[in-house]
């Protein structure tokens, strides 16, 4: 009871009428005007801001033309090989001699291009149909290389074509000499499956490995030329390495998709 009779007398003094009544601090004010100008901004940034993201793929630096993989028309023991990996090779170009029942016959190249793989050494015996080498197809020795990427079927039809690509070489140190430069050149509709990639790479090892996710996509990127490094190329640390870059070259690309205005991820 002592308590609420000083509550009532204390509602009942005049004293205290003309105080001013404070309804929030200026520290309140403080954070109020804050938060109201951070979602300002917030709002115009996602209107009139981009943000750019990357998908990252494995790879390979090639020529667009491909390879095809050479089967040997007899069945046989090797006993000579004709020709040497890395080396240019016309079309129809002795490459292997394979002793048979009915003689010697010689296996030969079906287009021109570089001899990327001899699988069948001297001594060895290859039956008919078996895989003997890989040729890449190059019709000059001054082709320009190109890489393939191998995209996974649901992020390909998000790759835009001139999209910049970003390629972490496997033979150059990219810490010391940077990324290779280029740009999509086409993206592929269908998925590759292990067979069709071997088609085109030449080796039956690359088309397990590529298509081991499940059937991916193929994007082709058009590598930058430049004049002034030694593989002719363009890299993001100039000069690059000091040695050109050889096909047949694991990489892995980084491409960078199309910018989006954060407010189309609320948008349905």
């Amino acid at each position: 009871m002592q308590f609420r009779q000083q509550a009532l007398s204390k509602l009942q003094s005049s004293d205290d009428i003309d105080l001013p009544v404070r309804f929030a601090r200026p520290q309140g004010w403080l954070v109020l005007t804050v938060t109201f100008a951070v979602v300002i901004a917030a709002s115009v940034w996602a209107v009139t801001g981009t943000v750019s993201s990357t998908l990252t793929a494995p790879g390979i630096l090639t020529h667009g033309q491909g390879s095809y993989v050479l089967q040997s028309p007899v069945a046989g023991q090797v006993t000579e090989l004709l020709a040497e990996e890395g080396r240019r090779v016309p079309a129809d170009a002795p490459l292997l001699k394979v002793r048979t029942a009915q003689g010697t016959s010689v296996v030969r190249t079906l287009a021109a291009g570089r001899l990327t793989a001899l699988v069948a050494g001297i001594g060895s015996v290859v039956t008919t149909g078996a895989d003997v080498a890989a040729v890449e197809r190059i019709d000059n020795a001054d082709d320009p290389l190109m890489a393939v990427l191998y995209v996974p079927a649901d992020s390909g039809p998000a790759v835009p074509v001139g999209a910049r690509v970003d390629l972490t070489v496997q033979s150059v140190p990219a810490q010391r000499y940077g990324v290779l430069r280029g740009r999509v050149e086409s993206v592929g509709r269908t998925g590759q499956s292990p067979q069709r990639i071997t088609a085109f790479l030449g080796s039956s090892q690359l088309g397990g490995h590529f298509s081991r996710p499940g059937r991916p996509l193929a994007v082709l990127v058009r590598l930058d030329r430049s004049p002034d490094t030694a593989s002719g190329y363009t890299w993001s640390s100039v000069p690059g390495p000091p040695h050109p870059v050889e096909s047949m070259t694991l990489a892995t690309g980084a491409v960078r998709l199309a910018e989006q205005h954060p407010i189309d991820w609320l948008l349905p």
